[in-house]
């Protein structure tokens, strides 16, 4: 249907015009030539009557003939007066229902459809131009003979519109198949109003009321236009008010034609300027070409987009906003005016997916044109879905891998490869959308000592774009173990004796090992505490230990070595045969007198029956004699001692058991010792015969005259026996024991724990006044340690039975458990035992409560942190209570589950042993002992905070110890290692760095170490005030007393000794006040300064008292040689401060950061041993000086030449000593006393003496080393006279005085001499200061000692 516009102002009734011009003709003559007749114009007037009569009647012809109908297309123009009759022509069309029927009358003619070709106007401001709807395009040769309209973009060779109408009979024609043009024509219009900042918003309602108003004003205005889509206003800017919107089209119609209809449509108020309309660009959708490869695009294909467009301009690509680019190529080529743009993306992902565009731009009569084409990529993921892992039995077994995909198979080249220990290939296969690996494994592929591994099979599917996906799947490869089961024995044990099977498989894989033994019907597993299993290069051994066979053990024994689901097995038969063990004989007598000549009965009994032969040997007699059988278990033998065995006092006689296969063992000896009948004092047929003062030993027996454990000691006293010792066990204490030996020694001791301790129980509870029997209490002990080290589950039945047998074990009397050695440290070992066990169920421990003891546990899981705090509260007997607290579990190392377990005893005081180191000391409070399970560890800053409440509020000195079993002298005591205690009030608070049980200790008096604790303080204090006396004495004579060299240099000492002594002295009290207030050092460094300073300080004294002595050494042997002020200065001062700081610094950066204790500021012993970088030097050192003083002391007993005896007696015993006071205070050999203290068990007096003789060794420098000296006085007393007569009178006073001291006829002068072997060779004059070599080393000795 071609449409006219006319304005002629006259409305024709176009609806029956259209039926009547546009039919699609359906007819049966397939002769009937239309081609003319479809570009024939029928006019709408009624022109063409006679064609359309002609053309039925063919059509009725046809359909009367039965041929097929056929369709026609008819074209016809129609004029229309008025554009806007255009929309009212599309909406009517738009809305029949087809096929429509042209005459009622002959239904075989109807119409299929209606569509607008071509719309041509011949008025307007843009003058005629003919365009083409959408779908339509002017043929190419109406494009070349007919101009464009203006801004018109070319579409390839054909066009949309055309300035002229063409020839008549010419009309658009449908476009070519798959192109579609859309013209996007960016267009603004300015309205005359001031601009809004509220046009910018576009949530405001005026930009909404604006936009809304105006896309209504302009559709209206552009409907006419041919291919008109829609109208979109896309924004306003300022410049009055510009509005910018886009015009879509899908034909190429020029705007301007309904620029007026637009402005007209819209509000008057709006103030639109009509010629304002401007075209900015125009987008053309269509025409240009855009191909991919590959179709099919997978996630790492190389992709390749080529855009195709007739314009000569290079293309821009537009990516989506995902795409990471660096991956892209492009290249653009211009051929015949053509261009061609190729983007090629390598390794594409699946982000990269969504709309790719390409745009030629070029400018048309000064508009852009920018041809657009694009497309949607859509990236698939190489989806493999693998079969799942799969194990395979080397034995022929065959398994099927796969992996499938979504899509065909097709599109993918596929490989498998493998990678692993047993690489074993296989057959490949493909389906649609899967490829298979068929696997087949036999023994001969899979070593024994590979058994187990996993071998990775690898699909991968490949495209031939580059595109790779792979997965793994994983096959475990199991090869059928060989096992075999040896032993030593042969199959054959006894009772009693040791053996071990081995069993060896060739595969060293391996999950578990289980053993059982099948005895008849039943058939029992064995615990895994009896075997133990290790893998080698040959396989793997599991050997099955039995330190004590019975009868349990008897059977058939299958060893199985587990790997996943595979089993591989071997059988052995273990016969085991009766025989008692040595403590299952009880002999009769134990020890005996026998009146001789005369005879015995000897009897050995056990309650182990079986086919044994028993036979007796007695010393030197026959070895073996043959035994009677004489009741049930019991054999017996009657000895014969004649006269000629009277000479032999004592006899020791043996029973043996032996079995059907040889086992045997030997009985504990009897002794009978030979007894003249003359000296038979004691004579009893039920008990024997012995001599005053004798003692027998007599076998246990029940009530049933069957022995029982134990013996009964008998003592010949004025003619009777009187009993002196028993230690008989009560019937049911020895079957319990008899039961427990049996239970730790069977294969299901695990098994068969809680019934027994539900016996136990039992037992005790009906046995309690058997407690009270020291015999009967340490064999329930010996039951408990023995079934404490059983793993059991954590049930709380289990565990009552076990803690309430304790319970009443505790409370035994105390008489009885002071009698029974180690026996709490035994009960103690036997519960941390048992707690440590114990396996929780369902992560929980239960909480068991007694009057004697608590117990609670947790389980803590690492991953979530948290503390342990458990509390214990005794009402009864002794309303005692205490806690214990662990700060974060991340301080214990090992599993990430671990165990916590606590015990609260509050009885245990008064029964257990004291230390006798500690024995001033009692239990004052709950005993606690806290365990971790063994497969933890505790870390370094591991704390373990506890809190007991004091039970005798009036005892003091409070200290928290450990039970130490390692004290095996005394079976465990007490230790206060790692512990430190706080008193607060009615409670003591300890940290300790370990675990085990603890408790607190106090005393009833006061604390003999707070003595020494005050002679300390007091003596340090007045050791400073006479330190400094001492520097203010050697102030005011230095002058006076450092004339002579040799004096110079013992001042020079003594200055340092107490200028070093004091800093010490000050430190250490500074030290000791911040321990005392419990002062927190918040840094660490000031408490490394204070110890440092305190070293150092100490380390100097010693060493200039190392000085002096050497100096004294030196001018006593070395009497000719005499060294310059300057060298012995020198060395005096290297020695004295560099040597302590050198060791000083060597110590704090080699022992950092455990150089301090943790709670002092003092040298450490415990992690480091820093201490000893102190205390070495200081033993050496005085070491070194008490020899110098012996040298001194021998050298004073010289005998003078001319002296007299009686006289020298006296004055050596007076040089003596004084000698040994002066050199003990500057020497330091009072630290001798610093070795005994730290000897065990030293007495404490040596304590005292240590303290009291270092506290106060200021004060002896002071009396001995100063004032000691008359050089001195003599310059004090000159400084003090207040005349010149008086200073002369002190001068000749002082001569007279020194005079004795100063020249040869001294005592003391001779007596010097005497120590540098020139006494009576020199004299030399009090005045003269050294005017010959002998009178300079009377100088020095003097010097030097005073």
């Amino acid at each position: 249907m071609v449409l006219q516009q006319q304005n002629t102002g006259k409305m024709l009734p176009w609806k029956i015009t259209m039926f009547c011009t546009l039919i699609v003709v359906s007819t049966a003559s397939q002769n009937f030539n239309f081609g003319s007749f479809t570009h024939s114009p029928i006019y709408s007037k009624g022109n063409g009557g006679e064609e359309q009569r002609e053309l039925h009647r063919q059509k009725r012809q046809d359909v009367t003939l039965g041929i097929s109908p056929v369709e026609y297309t008819i074209a016809v123009e129609i004029s229309l007066p008025d554009s806007s009759l255009l929309g009212a022509l599309r909406s009517y069309s738009n809305s029949l229902s087809f096929p429509v029927s042209v005459n009622a009358s002959d239904p075989a003619v109807n119409i299929s459809s209606i569509d607008v070709t071509t719309v041509c106007s011949s008025g307007g401001p843009q003058g005629t131009h003919c365009s083409c709807e959408p779908g339509y395009e002017w043929p190419a040769s109406a494009c070349r003979a007919t101009p464009a309209c203006p801004r018109a973009a070319p579409a390839g060779e054909s066009c949309t519109c055309l300035a002229q109408r063409p020839p008549r009979g010419t009309y658009c024609q449908p476009q070519s198949a798959g192109v579609t043009f859309i013209y996007i024509i960016k267009m603004s219009v300015r309205l005359d109003k001031d601009f809004e900042d509220d046009l910018r918003n576009l949530s405001s309602s005026m930009f909404k009321r604006y936009k809304s108003d105006l896309e209504k004003a302009f559709t209206k205005g552009y409907k006419s236009l041919p291919g008109f889509r829609s109208v979109k206003v896309a924004g306003f800017r300022p410049g009055s008010i510009m509005v910018q919107y886009e015009l879509t089209s899908a034909v190429n119609m020029p705007p301007e034609s309904a620029n007026t209809d637009a402005a007209e449509a819209l509000d008057r108020s709006y103030k639109i300027v009509p010629t304002s309309f401007e075209v900015s660009s125009m987008e053309v959708h269509g025409g240009t070409n855009i191909s991919i490869s590959p179709d099919d695009i997978f996630e790492g294909d190389t992709v390749t987009m080529t855009c195709e467009s007739n314009s000569s301009s290079g293309a821009i690509w537009h990516f989506p906003g995902t795409f990471s680019r660096g991956r892209e190529l492009l290249k653009n080529d211009t051929i015949d005016g053509k261009s061609t743009s190729t983007l090629k993306i390598t390794n594409i992902k699946l982000e990269d997916a969504g709309y790719y565009r390409c745009s030629f731009m070029e400018w048309i009569n000064n508009v852009s044109v920018i041809h657009v084409a694009g497309t949607n990529i859509t990236v698939s993921p190489i989806k493999i879905v693998p079969s799942e892992d799969v194990v395979i039995v080397c034995n022929g077994d065959t398994k099927e891998l796969s992996c499938c995909t979504d899509r065909d198979m097709q599109f993918f080249t596929y490989y498998w490869k493998t990678n692993g220990a047993i690489n074993i290939s296989g057959t490949t296969t493909a389906t649609h959308n899967c490829t298979t690996y068929l696997l087949q494994a036999n023994e001969s592929q899979c070593p024994a000592d590979k058994s187990g591994t996993k071998t990775d099979y690898t699909c991968e599917l490949n495209t031939t774009n580059g595109a790779r996906k792979h997965k793994v799947i994983s096959v475990e490869y199991f090869r059928v173990a060989k096992v075999s089961i040896s032993s030593r024995t042969s199959g054959k044990v006894s009772e009693g004796q040791r053996f071990s099977l081995s069993c060896n498989s060739d595969v060293s894989n391996f999950d578990s090992v289980t053993w059982q033994i099948q005895s008849g019907s039943s058939t029992k597993q064995v615990d895994s505490v009896w075997h133990t299993t290790r893998q080698s290069g040959k396989g793997a051994e599991s050997v099955l230990t039995v330190g004590s066979a019975n009868l349990d053990w008897a059977g058939n024994y299958t060893c199985t070595f587990s790997q996943r689901f595979l089993n591989s097995s071997a059988h052995m038969q273990i016969d085991v045969f009766p025989l008692p063990l040595k403590k299952d004989i009880i002999t009769d007598p134990i020890n005996a007198s026998i009146p001789c000549p005369g005879t015995q009965v000897l009897r050995c009994c056990t309650s182990k029956t079986g086919n044994y032969t028993v036979t007796f040997s007695v010393q030197q007699r026959h070895p073996f004699v043959q035994a009677e059988r004489r009741g049930k278990g019991c054999y017996q033998h009657t000895v014969n001692f004649t006269e000629a065995h009277c000479n032999s006092r004592e006899h020791i006689v043996h029973c043996e058991f032996r079995n059907q296969i040889d086992g045997h063992v030997q009985s504990s000896p009897m002794v009978l010792k030979l007894l003249l009948a003359k000296k038979v004092a004691c004579n009893s047929s039920e008990i024997g015969t012995g001599e005053d003062g004798a003692e027998l030993t007599s076998p246990c027996r029940n009530e049933a005259n069957h022995p029982v454990r134990g013996s009964i000691t008998y003592k010949c006293k004025h003619n009777l026996w009187e009993i002196v010792g028993n230690s008989c066990l009560a019937v049911p204490v020895d079957n319990l024991l008899s039961s427990a030996e049996s239970l730790v020694s069977s294969p299901e001791q695990k098994k068969n724990l809680p019934e027994f301790l539900s016996h136990l129980n039992r037992t005790i509870k009906q046995q309690q006044q058997s407690m009270k029997a020291l015999a009967n209490l340490k064999a329930v002990v010996e039951i408990l340690n023995m079934v404490s080290v059983v793993p059991v589950a954590a049930e709380q039945e289990t565990m009552e039975n076990f803690l309430s047998t304790v319970d009443m074990v505790i409370s035994s009397p105390t008489k009885t458990w002071k009698d029974f050695a180690n026996g709490t440290s035994q009960l103690l070992a036997s519960v941390e035992q048992f707690s440590d066990s114990l396996q929780p169920i369902n992560n929980s421990i239960p909480s068991i409560s007694y009057d004697n003891l608590q117990l609670k546990g947790v389980v803590i899981d690492k991953s979530k942190v948290s503390d342990y705090d458990e509390s214990f509260t005794f009402s009864k007997p002794s309303n005692l209570s205490g806690s214990v607290l662990i700060n974060e579990a991340k301080n214990i190392t090992g599993d990430s589950i671990f165990t916590i377990i606590s015990v609260a005893y509050s009885s245990l005081g008064p029964i257990i042993p004291q230390y006798k180191k500690m024995d001033a000391f009692i239990v004052n409070g709950l005993v606690i002992t806290t365990l971790i399970n063994a497969n933890s560890n505790l870390s370094e800053d591991f704390r373990i905070i506890m809190t007991f409440t004091k039970d005798n509020k009036t005892l003091k000195n409070p200290r928290c110890v450990f039970w130490n079993f390692s004290f095996s002298e005394d079976g465990g005591g007490w230790d206060s290692t790692g512990c430190e205690s706080t008193e607060n009030g009615d409670n003591v608070i300890c940290s300790c760095n370990h675990l085990t049980s603890f408790s607190i200790l106090m005393s009833p008096s006061h604390d003999p170490w707070d003595t020494l604790d005050y002679m300390s303080y007091i003596g340090v204090s007045i050791s400073i005030l006479s330190l400094v006396a001492c520097i203010g004495i050697e102030f005011v004579v230095w002058k006076s007393v450092t004339k002579a060299r040799i004096s110079y240099m013992r001042h020079v000492c003594i200055l340092n000794i107490v200028i070093s002594l004091l800093i010490a002295d000050v430190w250490f009290i500074v030290v000791a006040a911040m321990h005392d207030t419990n002062t927190k050092m918040d840094q660490a460094w000031l408490c490394i300064t204070a110890a440092f300073f305190v070293q150092f300080f100490y380390l100097c004294v010693f060493f200039w008292m190392l000085t002096l002595g050497l100096m004294v050494f030196y001018h006593i042997v070395f009497i000719v040689h005499n060294a310059s002020k300057t060298i012995m200065k020198a060395l005096s001062f290297c020695l004295g401060y560099f040597c302590p700081l050198a060791i000083s610094a060597i110590t704090v950066s080699s022992t950092h950061p455990h150089y301090t204790r943790k709670k002092v500021c003092l040298l450490n012993w415990d992690e480091s041993r820093a201490l000893l970088a102190l205390v070495i030097p200081a033993m050496i050192i005085v070491a070194v000086n008490v020899i110098v003083t012996i040298v001194v002391i021998a050298k004073m007993q010289r005998r003078s030449i001319g002296e007299k005896s009686i006289n020298k007696e006296k004055s050596s015993l007076y040089r003596i000593t004084k000698c040994i006071g002066v050199l003990t205070s500057l020497l330091g050999l009072t630290w001798l006393f610093g070795l005994a203290t730290v000897i065990p068990g030293s007495p404490r007096a040596f304590h005292y003496l240590f303290t009291l003789f270092n506290a106060f060794q200021g004060l002896f420098i002071l009396l001995l080393g100063i004032l000691s000296d008359r050089t001195v006085w003599e310059a004090l007393w000159k400084k003090c006279s207040l005349s010149s007569w008086s200073s002369q009178h002190t001068k000749s006073t002082s001569q007279g005085m020194s005079a004795p001291m100063l020249s040869i006829s001294s005592p003391f002068s001779k007596t010097l001499n005497n120590w540098f072997g020139k006494t009576g060779k020199y004299q030399v004059s009090s005045t003269e200061p050294a005017s010959s070599s002998a009178s300079e080393s009377t100088s020095k000795a003097y010097s030097l000692l005073n």
